[in-house]
């Protein structure tokens, strides 16, 4: 019985010549894949950059807040031999923090996109703060993701 099968199931398959791609339309799709690549690459290459720019921004905005929260609370901001550290425990010398709030301003001091620590200023004269990231290069100046990111603030 299934060998009086077999002869119906082959007749109804159809047989077809399998074709493939000739040297032409694979080089073709080659040249166009590396030509696509070369334009897209460095465009996405740039990206890292932006995105640890943009997160060090926000750090800095989030440390700005936390300051201000701090200033309001104490009257003054922390000496800049306190520090950033200020935000997060409560700090000795002078000036005094006497209404520091328990549980500290922000729970952990983040590391700048780059691993390095911001840079935190006081100098006093103007009643405004430094906050800054040296960027990329872990050096002042410089252009791009290498450039300092931060802001000052006049009080």
């Amino acid at each position: 019985m299934i060998q009086s099968a077999l002869p119906a199931v082959q007749s109804r398959c159809v047989h077809r010549s399998v074709g493939g791609f000739t040297l032409i339309e694979v080089l073709v799709v080659v040249v166009i894949l590396a030509i696509l690549a070369g334009v897209v690459v460095p465009q996405l290459m740039s990206y890292p950059d932006e995105a640890r720019m943009t997160r060090a921004q926000q750090d800095i905005q989030t440390l700005r807040s936390a300051l201000e929260m701090y200033r309001l609370d104490n009257f003054v901001y922390p000496s800049t031999e306190q520090g950033l550290r200020a935000l997060s425990a409560k700090p000795s010398g002078l000036p005094e923090a006497p209404n520091w709030r328990v549980g500290g301003y922000v729970r952990e001091l983040p590391k700048d996109p780059w691993g390095g620590d911001y840079i935190f200023l006081n100098p006093g004269a103007n009643g405004g703060v430094d906050l800054y990231s040296l960027g990329a290069d872990r050096a002042p100046g410089g252009e791009g993701a290498q450039a300092d990111i931060g802001r000052s603030s006049g009080g």
